[in-house]
């Protein structure tokens, strides 16, 4: 095991540190119910593991926070670090098929650009009367920059983390299960 990992393991199990003001709460899901739990043994969960979904769903849960962690100081989320990606790659590109190509339903993508706008990381440009292009700020490739320094740091991790070949083995069977489904999905709305 690498130095890094090691030192991600050890910060993550590390004991938060109390002061002398915080104390044990008896309200209903306190912290003292908290540590009581943390003391019991762990729930058998039947064959939930086993089913895709279920790990599939603790990976990304896993992979987002040490992300959010990792870019604590960039301060992005890893839907507007995507977001960035996908208008750095397609300047100029319309809202909705950055949306679109990214799976962010259009409220929600319009919310999520109203705060990249704000922060001076992406502006809009009329492409027609009915909608906007999409470009990056020189705010926006400076801070894109740093991020995805930070997440190919993160993907070495993953890679020694899976082993020789796994990385990638991984990205291969989630992309084949992803396009299986959506051709399916297709199928059966035709």
């Amino acid at each position: 095991m690498t130095t890094a990992i090691k030192s991600r393991e050890k910060a993550l199990r590390a004991p938060k540190a109390t002061t002398k003001s915080e104390k044990p709460s008896s309200r209903k899901g306190g912290p003292a119910k908290a540590d009581a739990m943390e003391d019991s043994a762990p729930l058998a969960l039947g064959p939930l593991p086993d089913f895709i979904g279920y790990p599939l769903r603790r990976a990304q849960i896993a992979v987002f926070d040490d992300f959010m962690r990792l870019t604590g100081a960039v301060g992005l989320r890893p839907g507007q670090f995507s977001t960035l990606i996908a208008i750095d790659t397609n300047p100029g590109s319309k809202q909705t098929d950055i949306a679109a190509a990214l799976g962010i339903q259009g409220t929600n993508f319009v919310a999520m650009i109203n705060q990249l706008e704000e922060r001076g990381l992406v502006e809009r440009r009329a492409f027609d009367r009915r909608s906007y292009a999409l470009h990056l700020t020189a705010q926006g490739k400076a801070l894109l920059s740093r991020a995805l320094a930070v997440q190919l740091d993160q993907e070495k991790t993953y890679e020694e983390i899976l082993g020789p070949g796994g990385r990638q083995l991984l990205l291969g069977l989630l992309a084949r299960l992803t396009a299986g489904l959506e051709e399916r999905s297709r199928e059966r709305s035709q």
